[in-house]
């Protein structure tokens, strides 16, 4: 068994709970402590007279609600997170001297927050969207931030462009529309007009910008970092989180469904996975390159609209983090919470990647105007664990009683302390790299291709993700009011592919290119989700049961309760159903208050006794799923239903007709979703 870091993972827990207060059974106080008799009715000068200036409760009480909002993020607005804890498999000390990465006893506390990227604080989470993943490590060495996102790539290869994706992809100024979403002509004029976007164009139009859980989700870094060994040798690296449960979607139509029937889908899912036991779980992967070997790919690896393909430069799996706490206060913890790429620790470095350099100028930045001044790190989810000790003073939001009359540097009255630590005593010292150049505002040449990338992409995938991309683009391109920016994407993509344009353009009313794919020569399989993990743990599985069922069904139940997935009950009322042989069921749902989309399988057992309505009911909760391509299990009066609607014979449709309906009931939850099916 793998033990505990006492020290690290016990500091940062007490460093949390000093903060937290329980408000019940407690006396209420004004912020100063003072007791109060009323809260009810502001001081007046008598019953139907003016409010008095003196009230002071009164004044505290409404000034601290008026202030009480702070500025949402301009991007990643959206967001929800928890805390973990990160173990490593094996020493890295062959890459690395960081020392979180050395000792494979040490648990690392650590904050994650998910979010979206494009829409404001109240938008709905399964909008198509990029996603952000964003980590905080709390080292004894100091804070390290992994701020990434579940797509690889990026869409621009300079952040001086950052503003103009952003104004681009957000609502546009003159009505404020759209929410949350790409579909709109801002958004493709700027990807027509700044080619280097057409990778992660790729991606967003597929379906990973739609994932089904953020316990399903990759991570990637995105951008080329740096790890130095205690010798100062340096790698290139990347850096992955590869989700244990398998990286899986949701289908287009289902995405918009759940919009509407729940917004909140993928915070509930991951609050109620954290609840349930059922901790997500993410493995941390590295890709290394040598320096020596920096300029021997086809592309540049500093270019953040390119990946390192996994079959050229495998991803080495090196430890696992595990989410197993929920926050206690979404504010004070999700909302304040402040990553910085530039948050490092001793063997972790940059890259020139222009983006990333960008990227170290603009968090701060955006967090002096989100926090209101420089002492964010102060805030109870950002302080390290580690003690901080400068010359830093003063500020907004100062907790900090700095003693004595000394804040510089170099000094006597303090013999010189705060002082600086050697690099060979763990001070950090910036990876000393030869550069030299004349002052341009340019772009390397090895940036400059921007379709190969995007091409590679699009022969990775199946048969069916290459469908939803071409549906995904025919849809975002159809909101689009201007024809001249429709063709220009299309003329855009045909760079990528002439199939996929010419029926985009077929779709969308413009004119298809001419010419053929070039014949395939290379793909990555590792970019398909057909590749990944396929497991039915946590899988959500709607019962639609009512009174009289057969005593056969929590025989079933437990089944795939001991597998790991998650039956929860559907009827017409919330009134406990019963059994043939008397036993209870409580129902969950209700055909009111729920819906397929916010399940990843159905089975419908019904009762011999149940009503028209209900039967019409249950066959139209199945009937959605099945053209979502979601599992669908039935028995009792349940197959009979299945067979009048012509739903009983198609793949991953299983019935109780067959001895092991549990067993193949519970491997066609597994595979998630079946392509295969012909819906109409």
């Amino acid at each position: 068994m793998t033990k505990k870091h006492p020290v690290n993972e016990k500091s940062k827990q007490e460093q949390l709970e000093q903060f937290k207060t329980d408000d019940r059974n407690q006396a209420l106080t004004t912020n100063q402590g003072l007791k109060l008799s009323e809260d009810e009715f502001s001081l007046k000068a008598g019953e139907r007279g003016p409010t008095l200036m003196e009230d002071f409760h009164f004044r505290e009480k409404m000034t601290h609600f008026d202030h009480e909002r702070i500025p949402e993020r301009i991007v990643h607005a959206r967001g929800f997170a928890a805390h973990g804890e990160f173990e490593l498999y094996d020493s890295l000390s062959e890459y690395t001297k960081a020392k979180f990465l050395q000792n494979p006893s040490v648990k690392t506390p650590v904050f994650v927050r998910f979010s979206t990227v494009a829409g404001s604080k109240g938008s709905a989470e399964t909008v198509r969207d990029a996603r952000g993943f964003a980590t905080k490590f709390y080292t004894e060495e100091g804070n390290y931030d992994l701020v990434g996102n579940n797509i690889p790539v990026f869409f621009i290869q300079d952040a001086i462009k950052f503003p103009d994706l952003i104004h681009a992809v957000k609502p546009e100024p003159h009505n404020e529309m759209p929410q949350a979403a790409s579909a709109h002509d801002t958004f493709w004029d700027f990807v027509a007009n700044n080619q280097e976007s057409a990778h992660m164009v790729m991606w967003s139009m597929s379906d990973r910008a739609i994932p089904r859980s953020l316990r399903m989700m990759e991570g990637f870094g995105v951008h080329t970092f740096r790890l130095v060994n205690a010798e100062g040798k340096a790698h290139f690296v990347k850096f992955h989180w590869k989700p244990v449960l398998g990286t899986h979607s949701l289908v287009w139509d289902e995405a918009q469904t759940i919009s509407g029937k729940d917004p909140d889908f993928h915070r509930r899912d991951l609050w109620e996975s954290i609840e349930n036991g059922d901790y997500p779980e993410y493995e941390l992967g590295i890709q290394i390159i040598d320096e020596e070997d920096e300029f021997k790919f086809d592309f540049d690896i500093l270019d953040p609209t390119k990946l390192w393909p996994e079959e050229d430069i495998p991803v080495k799996l090196v430890g696992k983090m595990t989410l197993n706490r929920n926050v206690d206060n979404v504010f004070a913890e999700t909302e304040q919470v402040a990553f910085h790429p530039g948050h490092v620790v001793p063997g972790i470095d940059f890259s020139n990647d222009p983006l990333l350099q960008g990227r170290l100028f603009s968090y701060t930045d955006t967090q002096l105007i989100r926090l209101g001044g420089p002492n964010f790190h102060e805030l109870p989810i950002n302080r390290p664990v580690c003690p901080f000790h400068n010359n830093q003073r003063d500020g907004y939001g100062r907790q900090t009683i700095n003693k004595g009359p000394v804040s510089y540097h170099r000094n006597s009255l303090a013999a010189n302390t705060p002082a600086p630590v050697p690099e060979s005593e763990g001070g950090y010292a910036h990876y000393q790299e030869k550069v030299e150049g004349r002052k341009v505002r340019s772009r390397s040449e090895s940036f400059k291709d921007h379709f190969s990338q995007a091409t590679l992409f699009w022969n990775s995938m199946s048969d069916t993700e290459k469908e939803h991309i071409i549906s995904a683009f025919s849809f975002e391109l159809g909101k689009v009011k201007s024809k001249s920016v429709q063709q220009q994407v299309v003329d855009m993509f045909a760079n990528v592919s002439t199939v996929l344009a010419k029926q985009v353009a077929q779709a969308i009313g413009a004119t298809p290119p001419s010419g053929t794919d070039a014949p395939v020569t290379k793909s990555s399989p590792a970019l398909s989700q057909e590749q990944t993990i396929k497991k039915p743990n946590t899988r959500k599985v709607a019962v639609i049961v009512a009174n009289d069922f057969s005593s056969d069904l929590p025989q079933v139940l437990n089944s795939l309760k001991q597998q790991g997935i998650q039956p929860e009950i559907v009827s017409t009322t919330l009134q406990n159903v019963k059994g043939t042989d008397g036993s209870e069921l409580e129902v969950q749902h209700t055909f009111l208050t729920s819906d397929s989309v916010l399940f990843d399988a159905v089975y419908v057992v019904g009762s011999a006794s149940n009503d028209e309505k209900f039967r019409k009911e249950a066959l139209t909760f199945a009937q959605e799923a099945f053209e979502h391509f979601k599992p669908i299990g039935a028995t009792d009066e349940g197959v009979k239903w299945l067979k009048a609607a012509g739903l009983d014979s198609s793949p991953g449709v299983v019935t109780g007709e067959t001895t092991r309906f549990t067993d193949e009931f519970i491997e066609a939850i597994s595979a998630h979703r079946h392509w295969n099916r012909h819906v109409i």
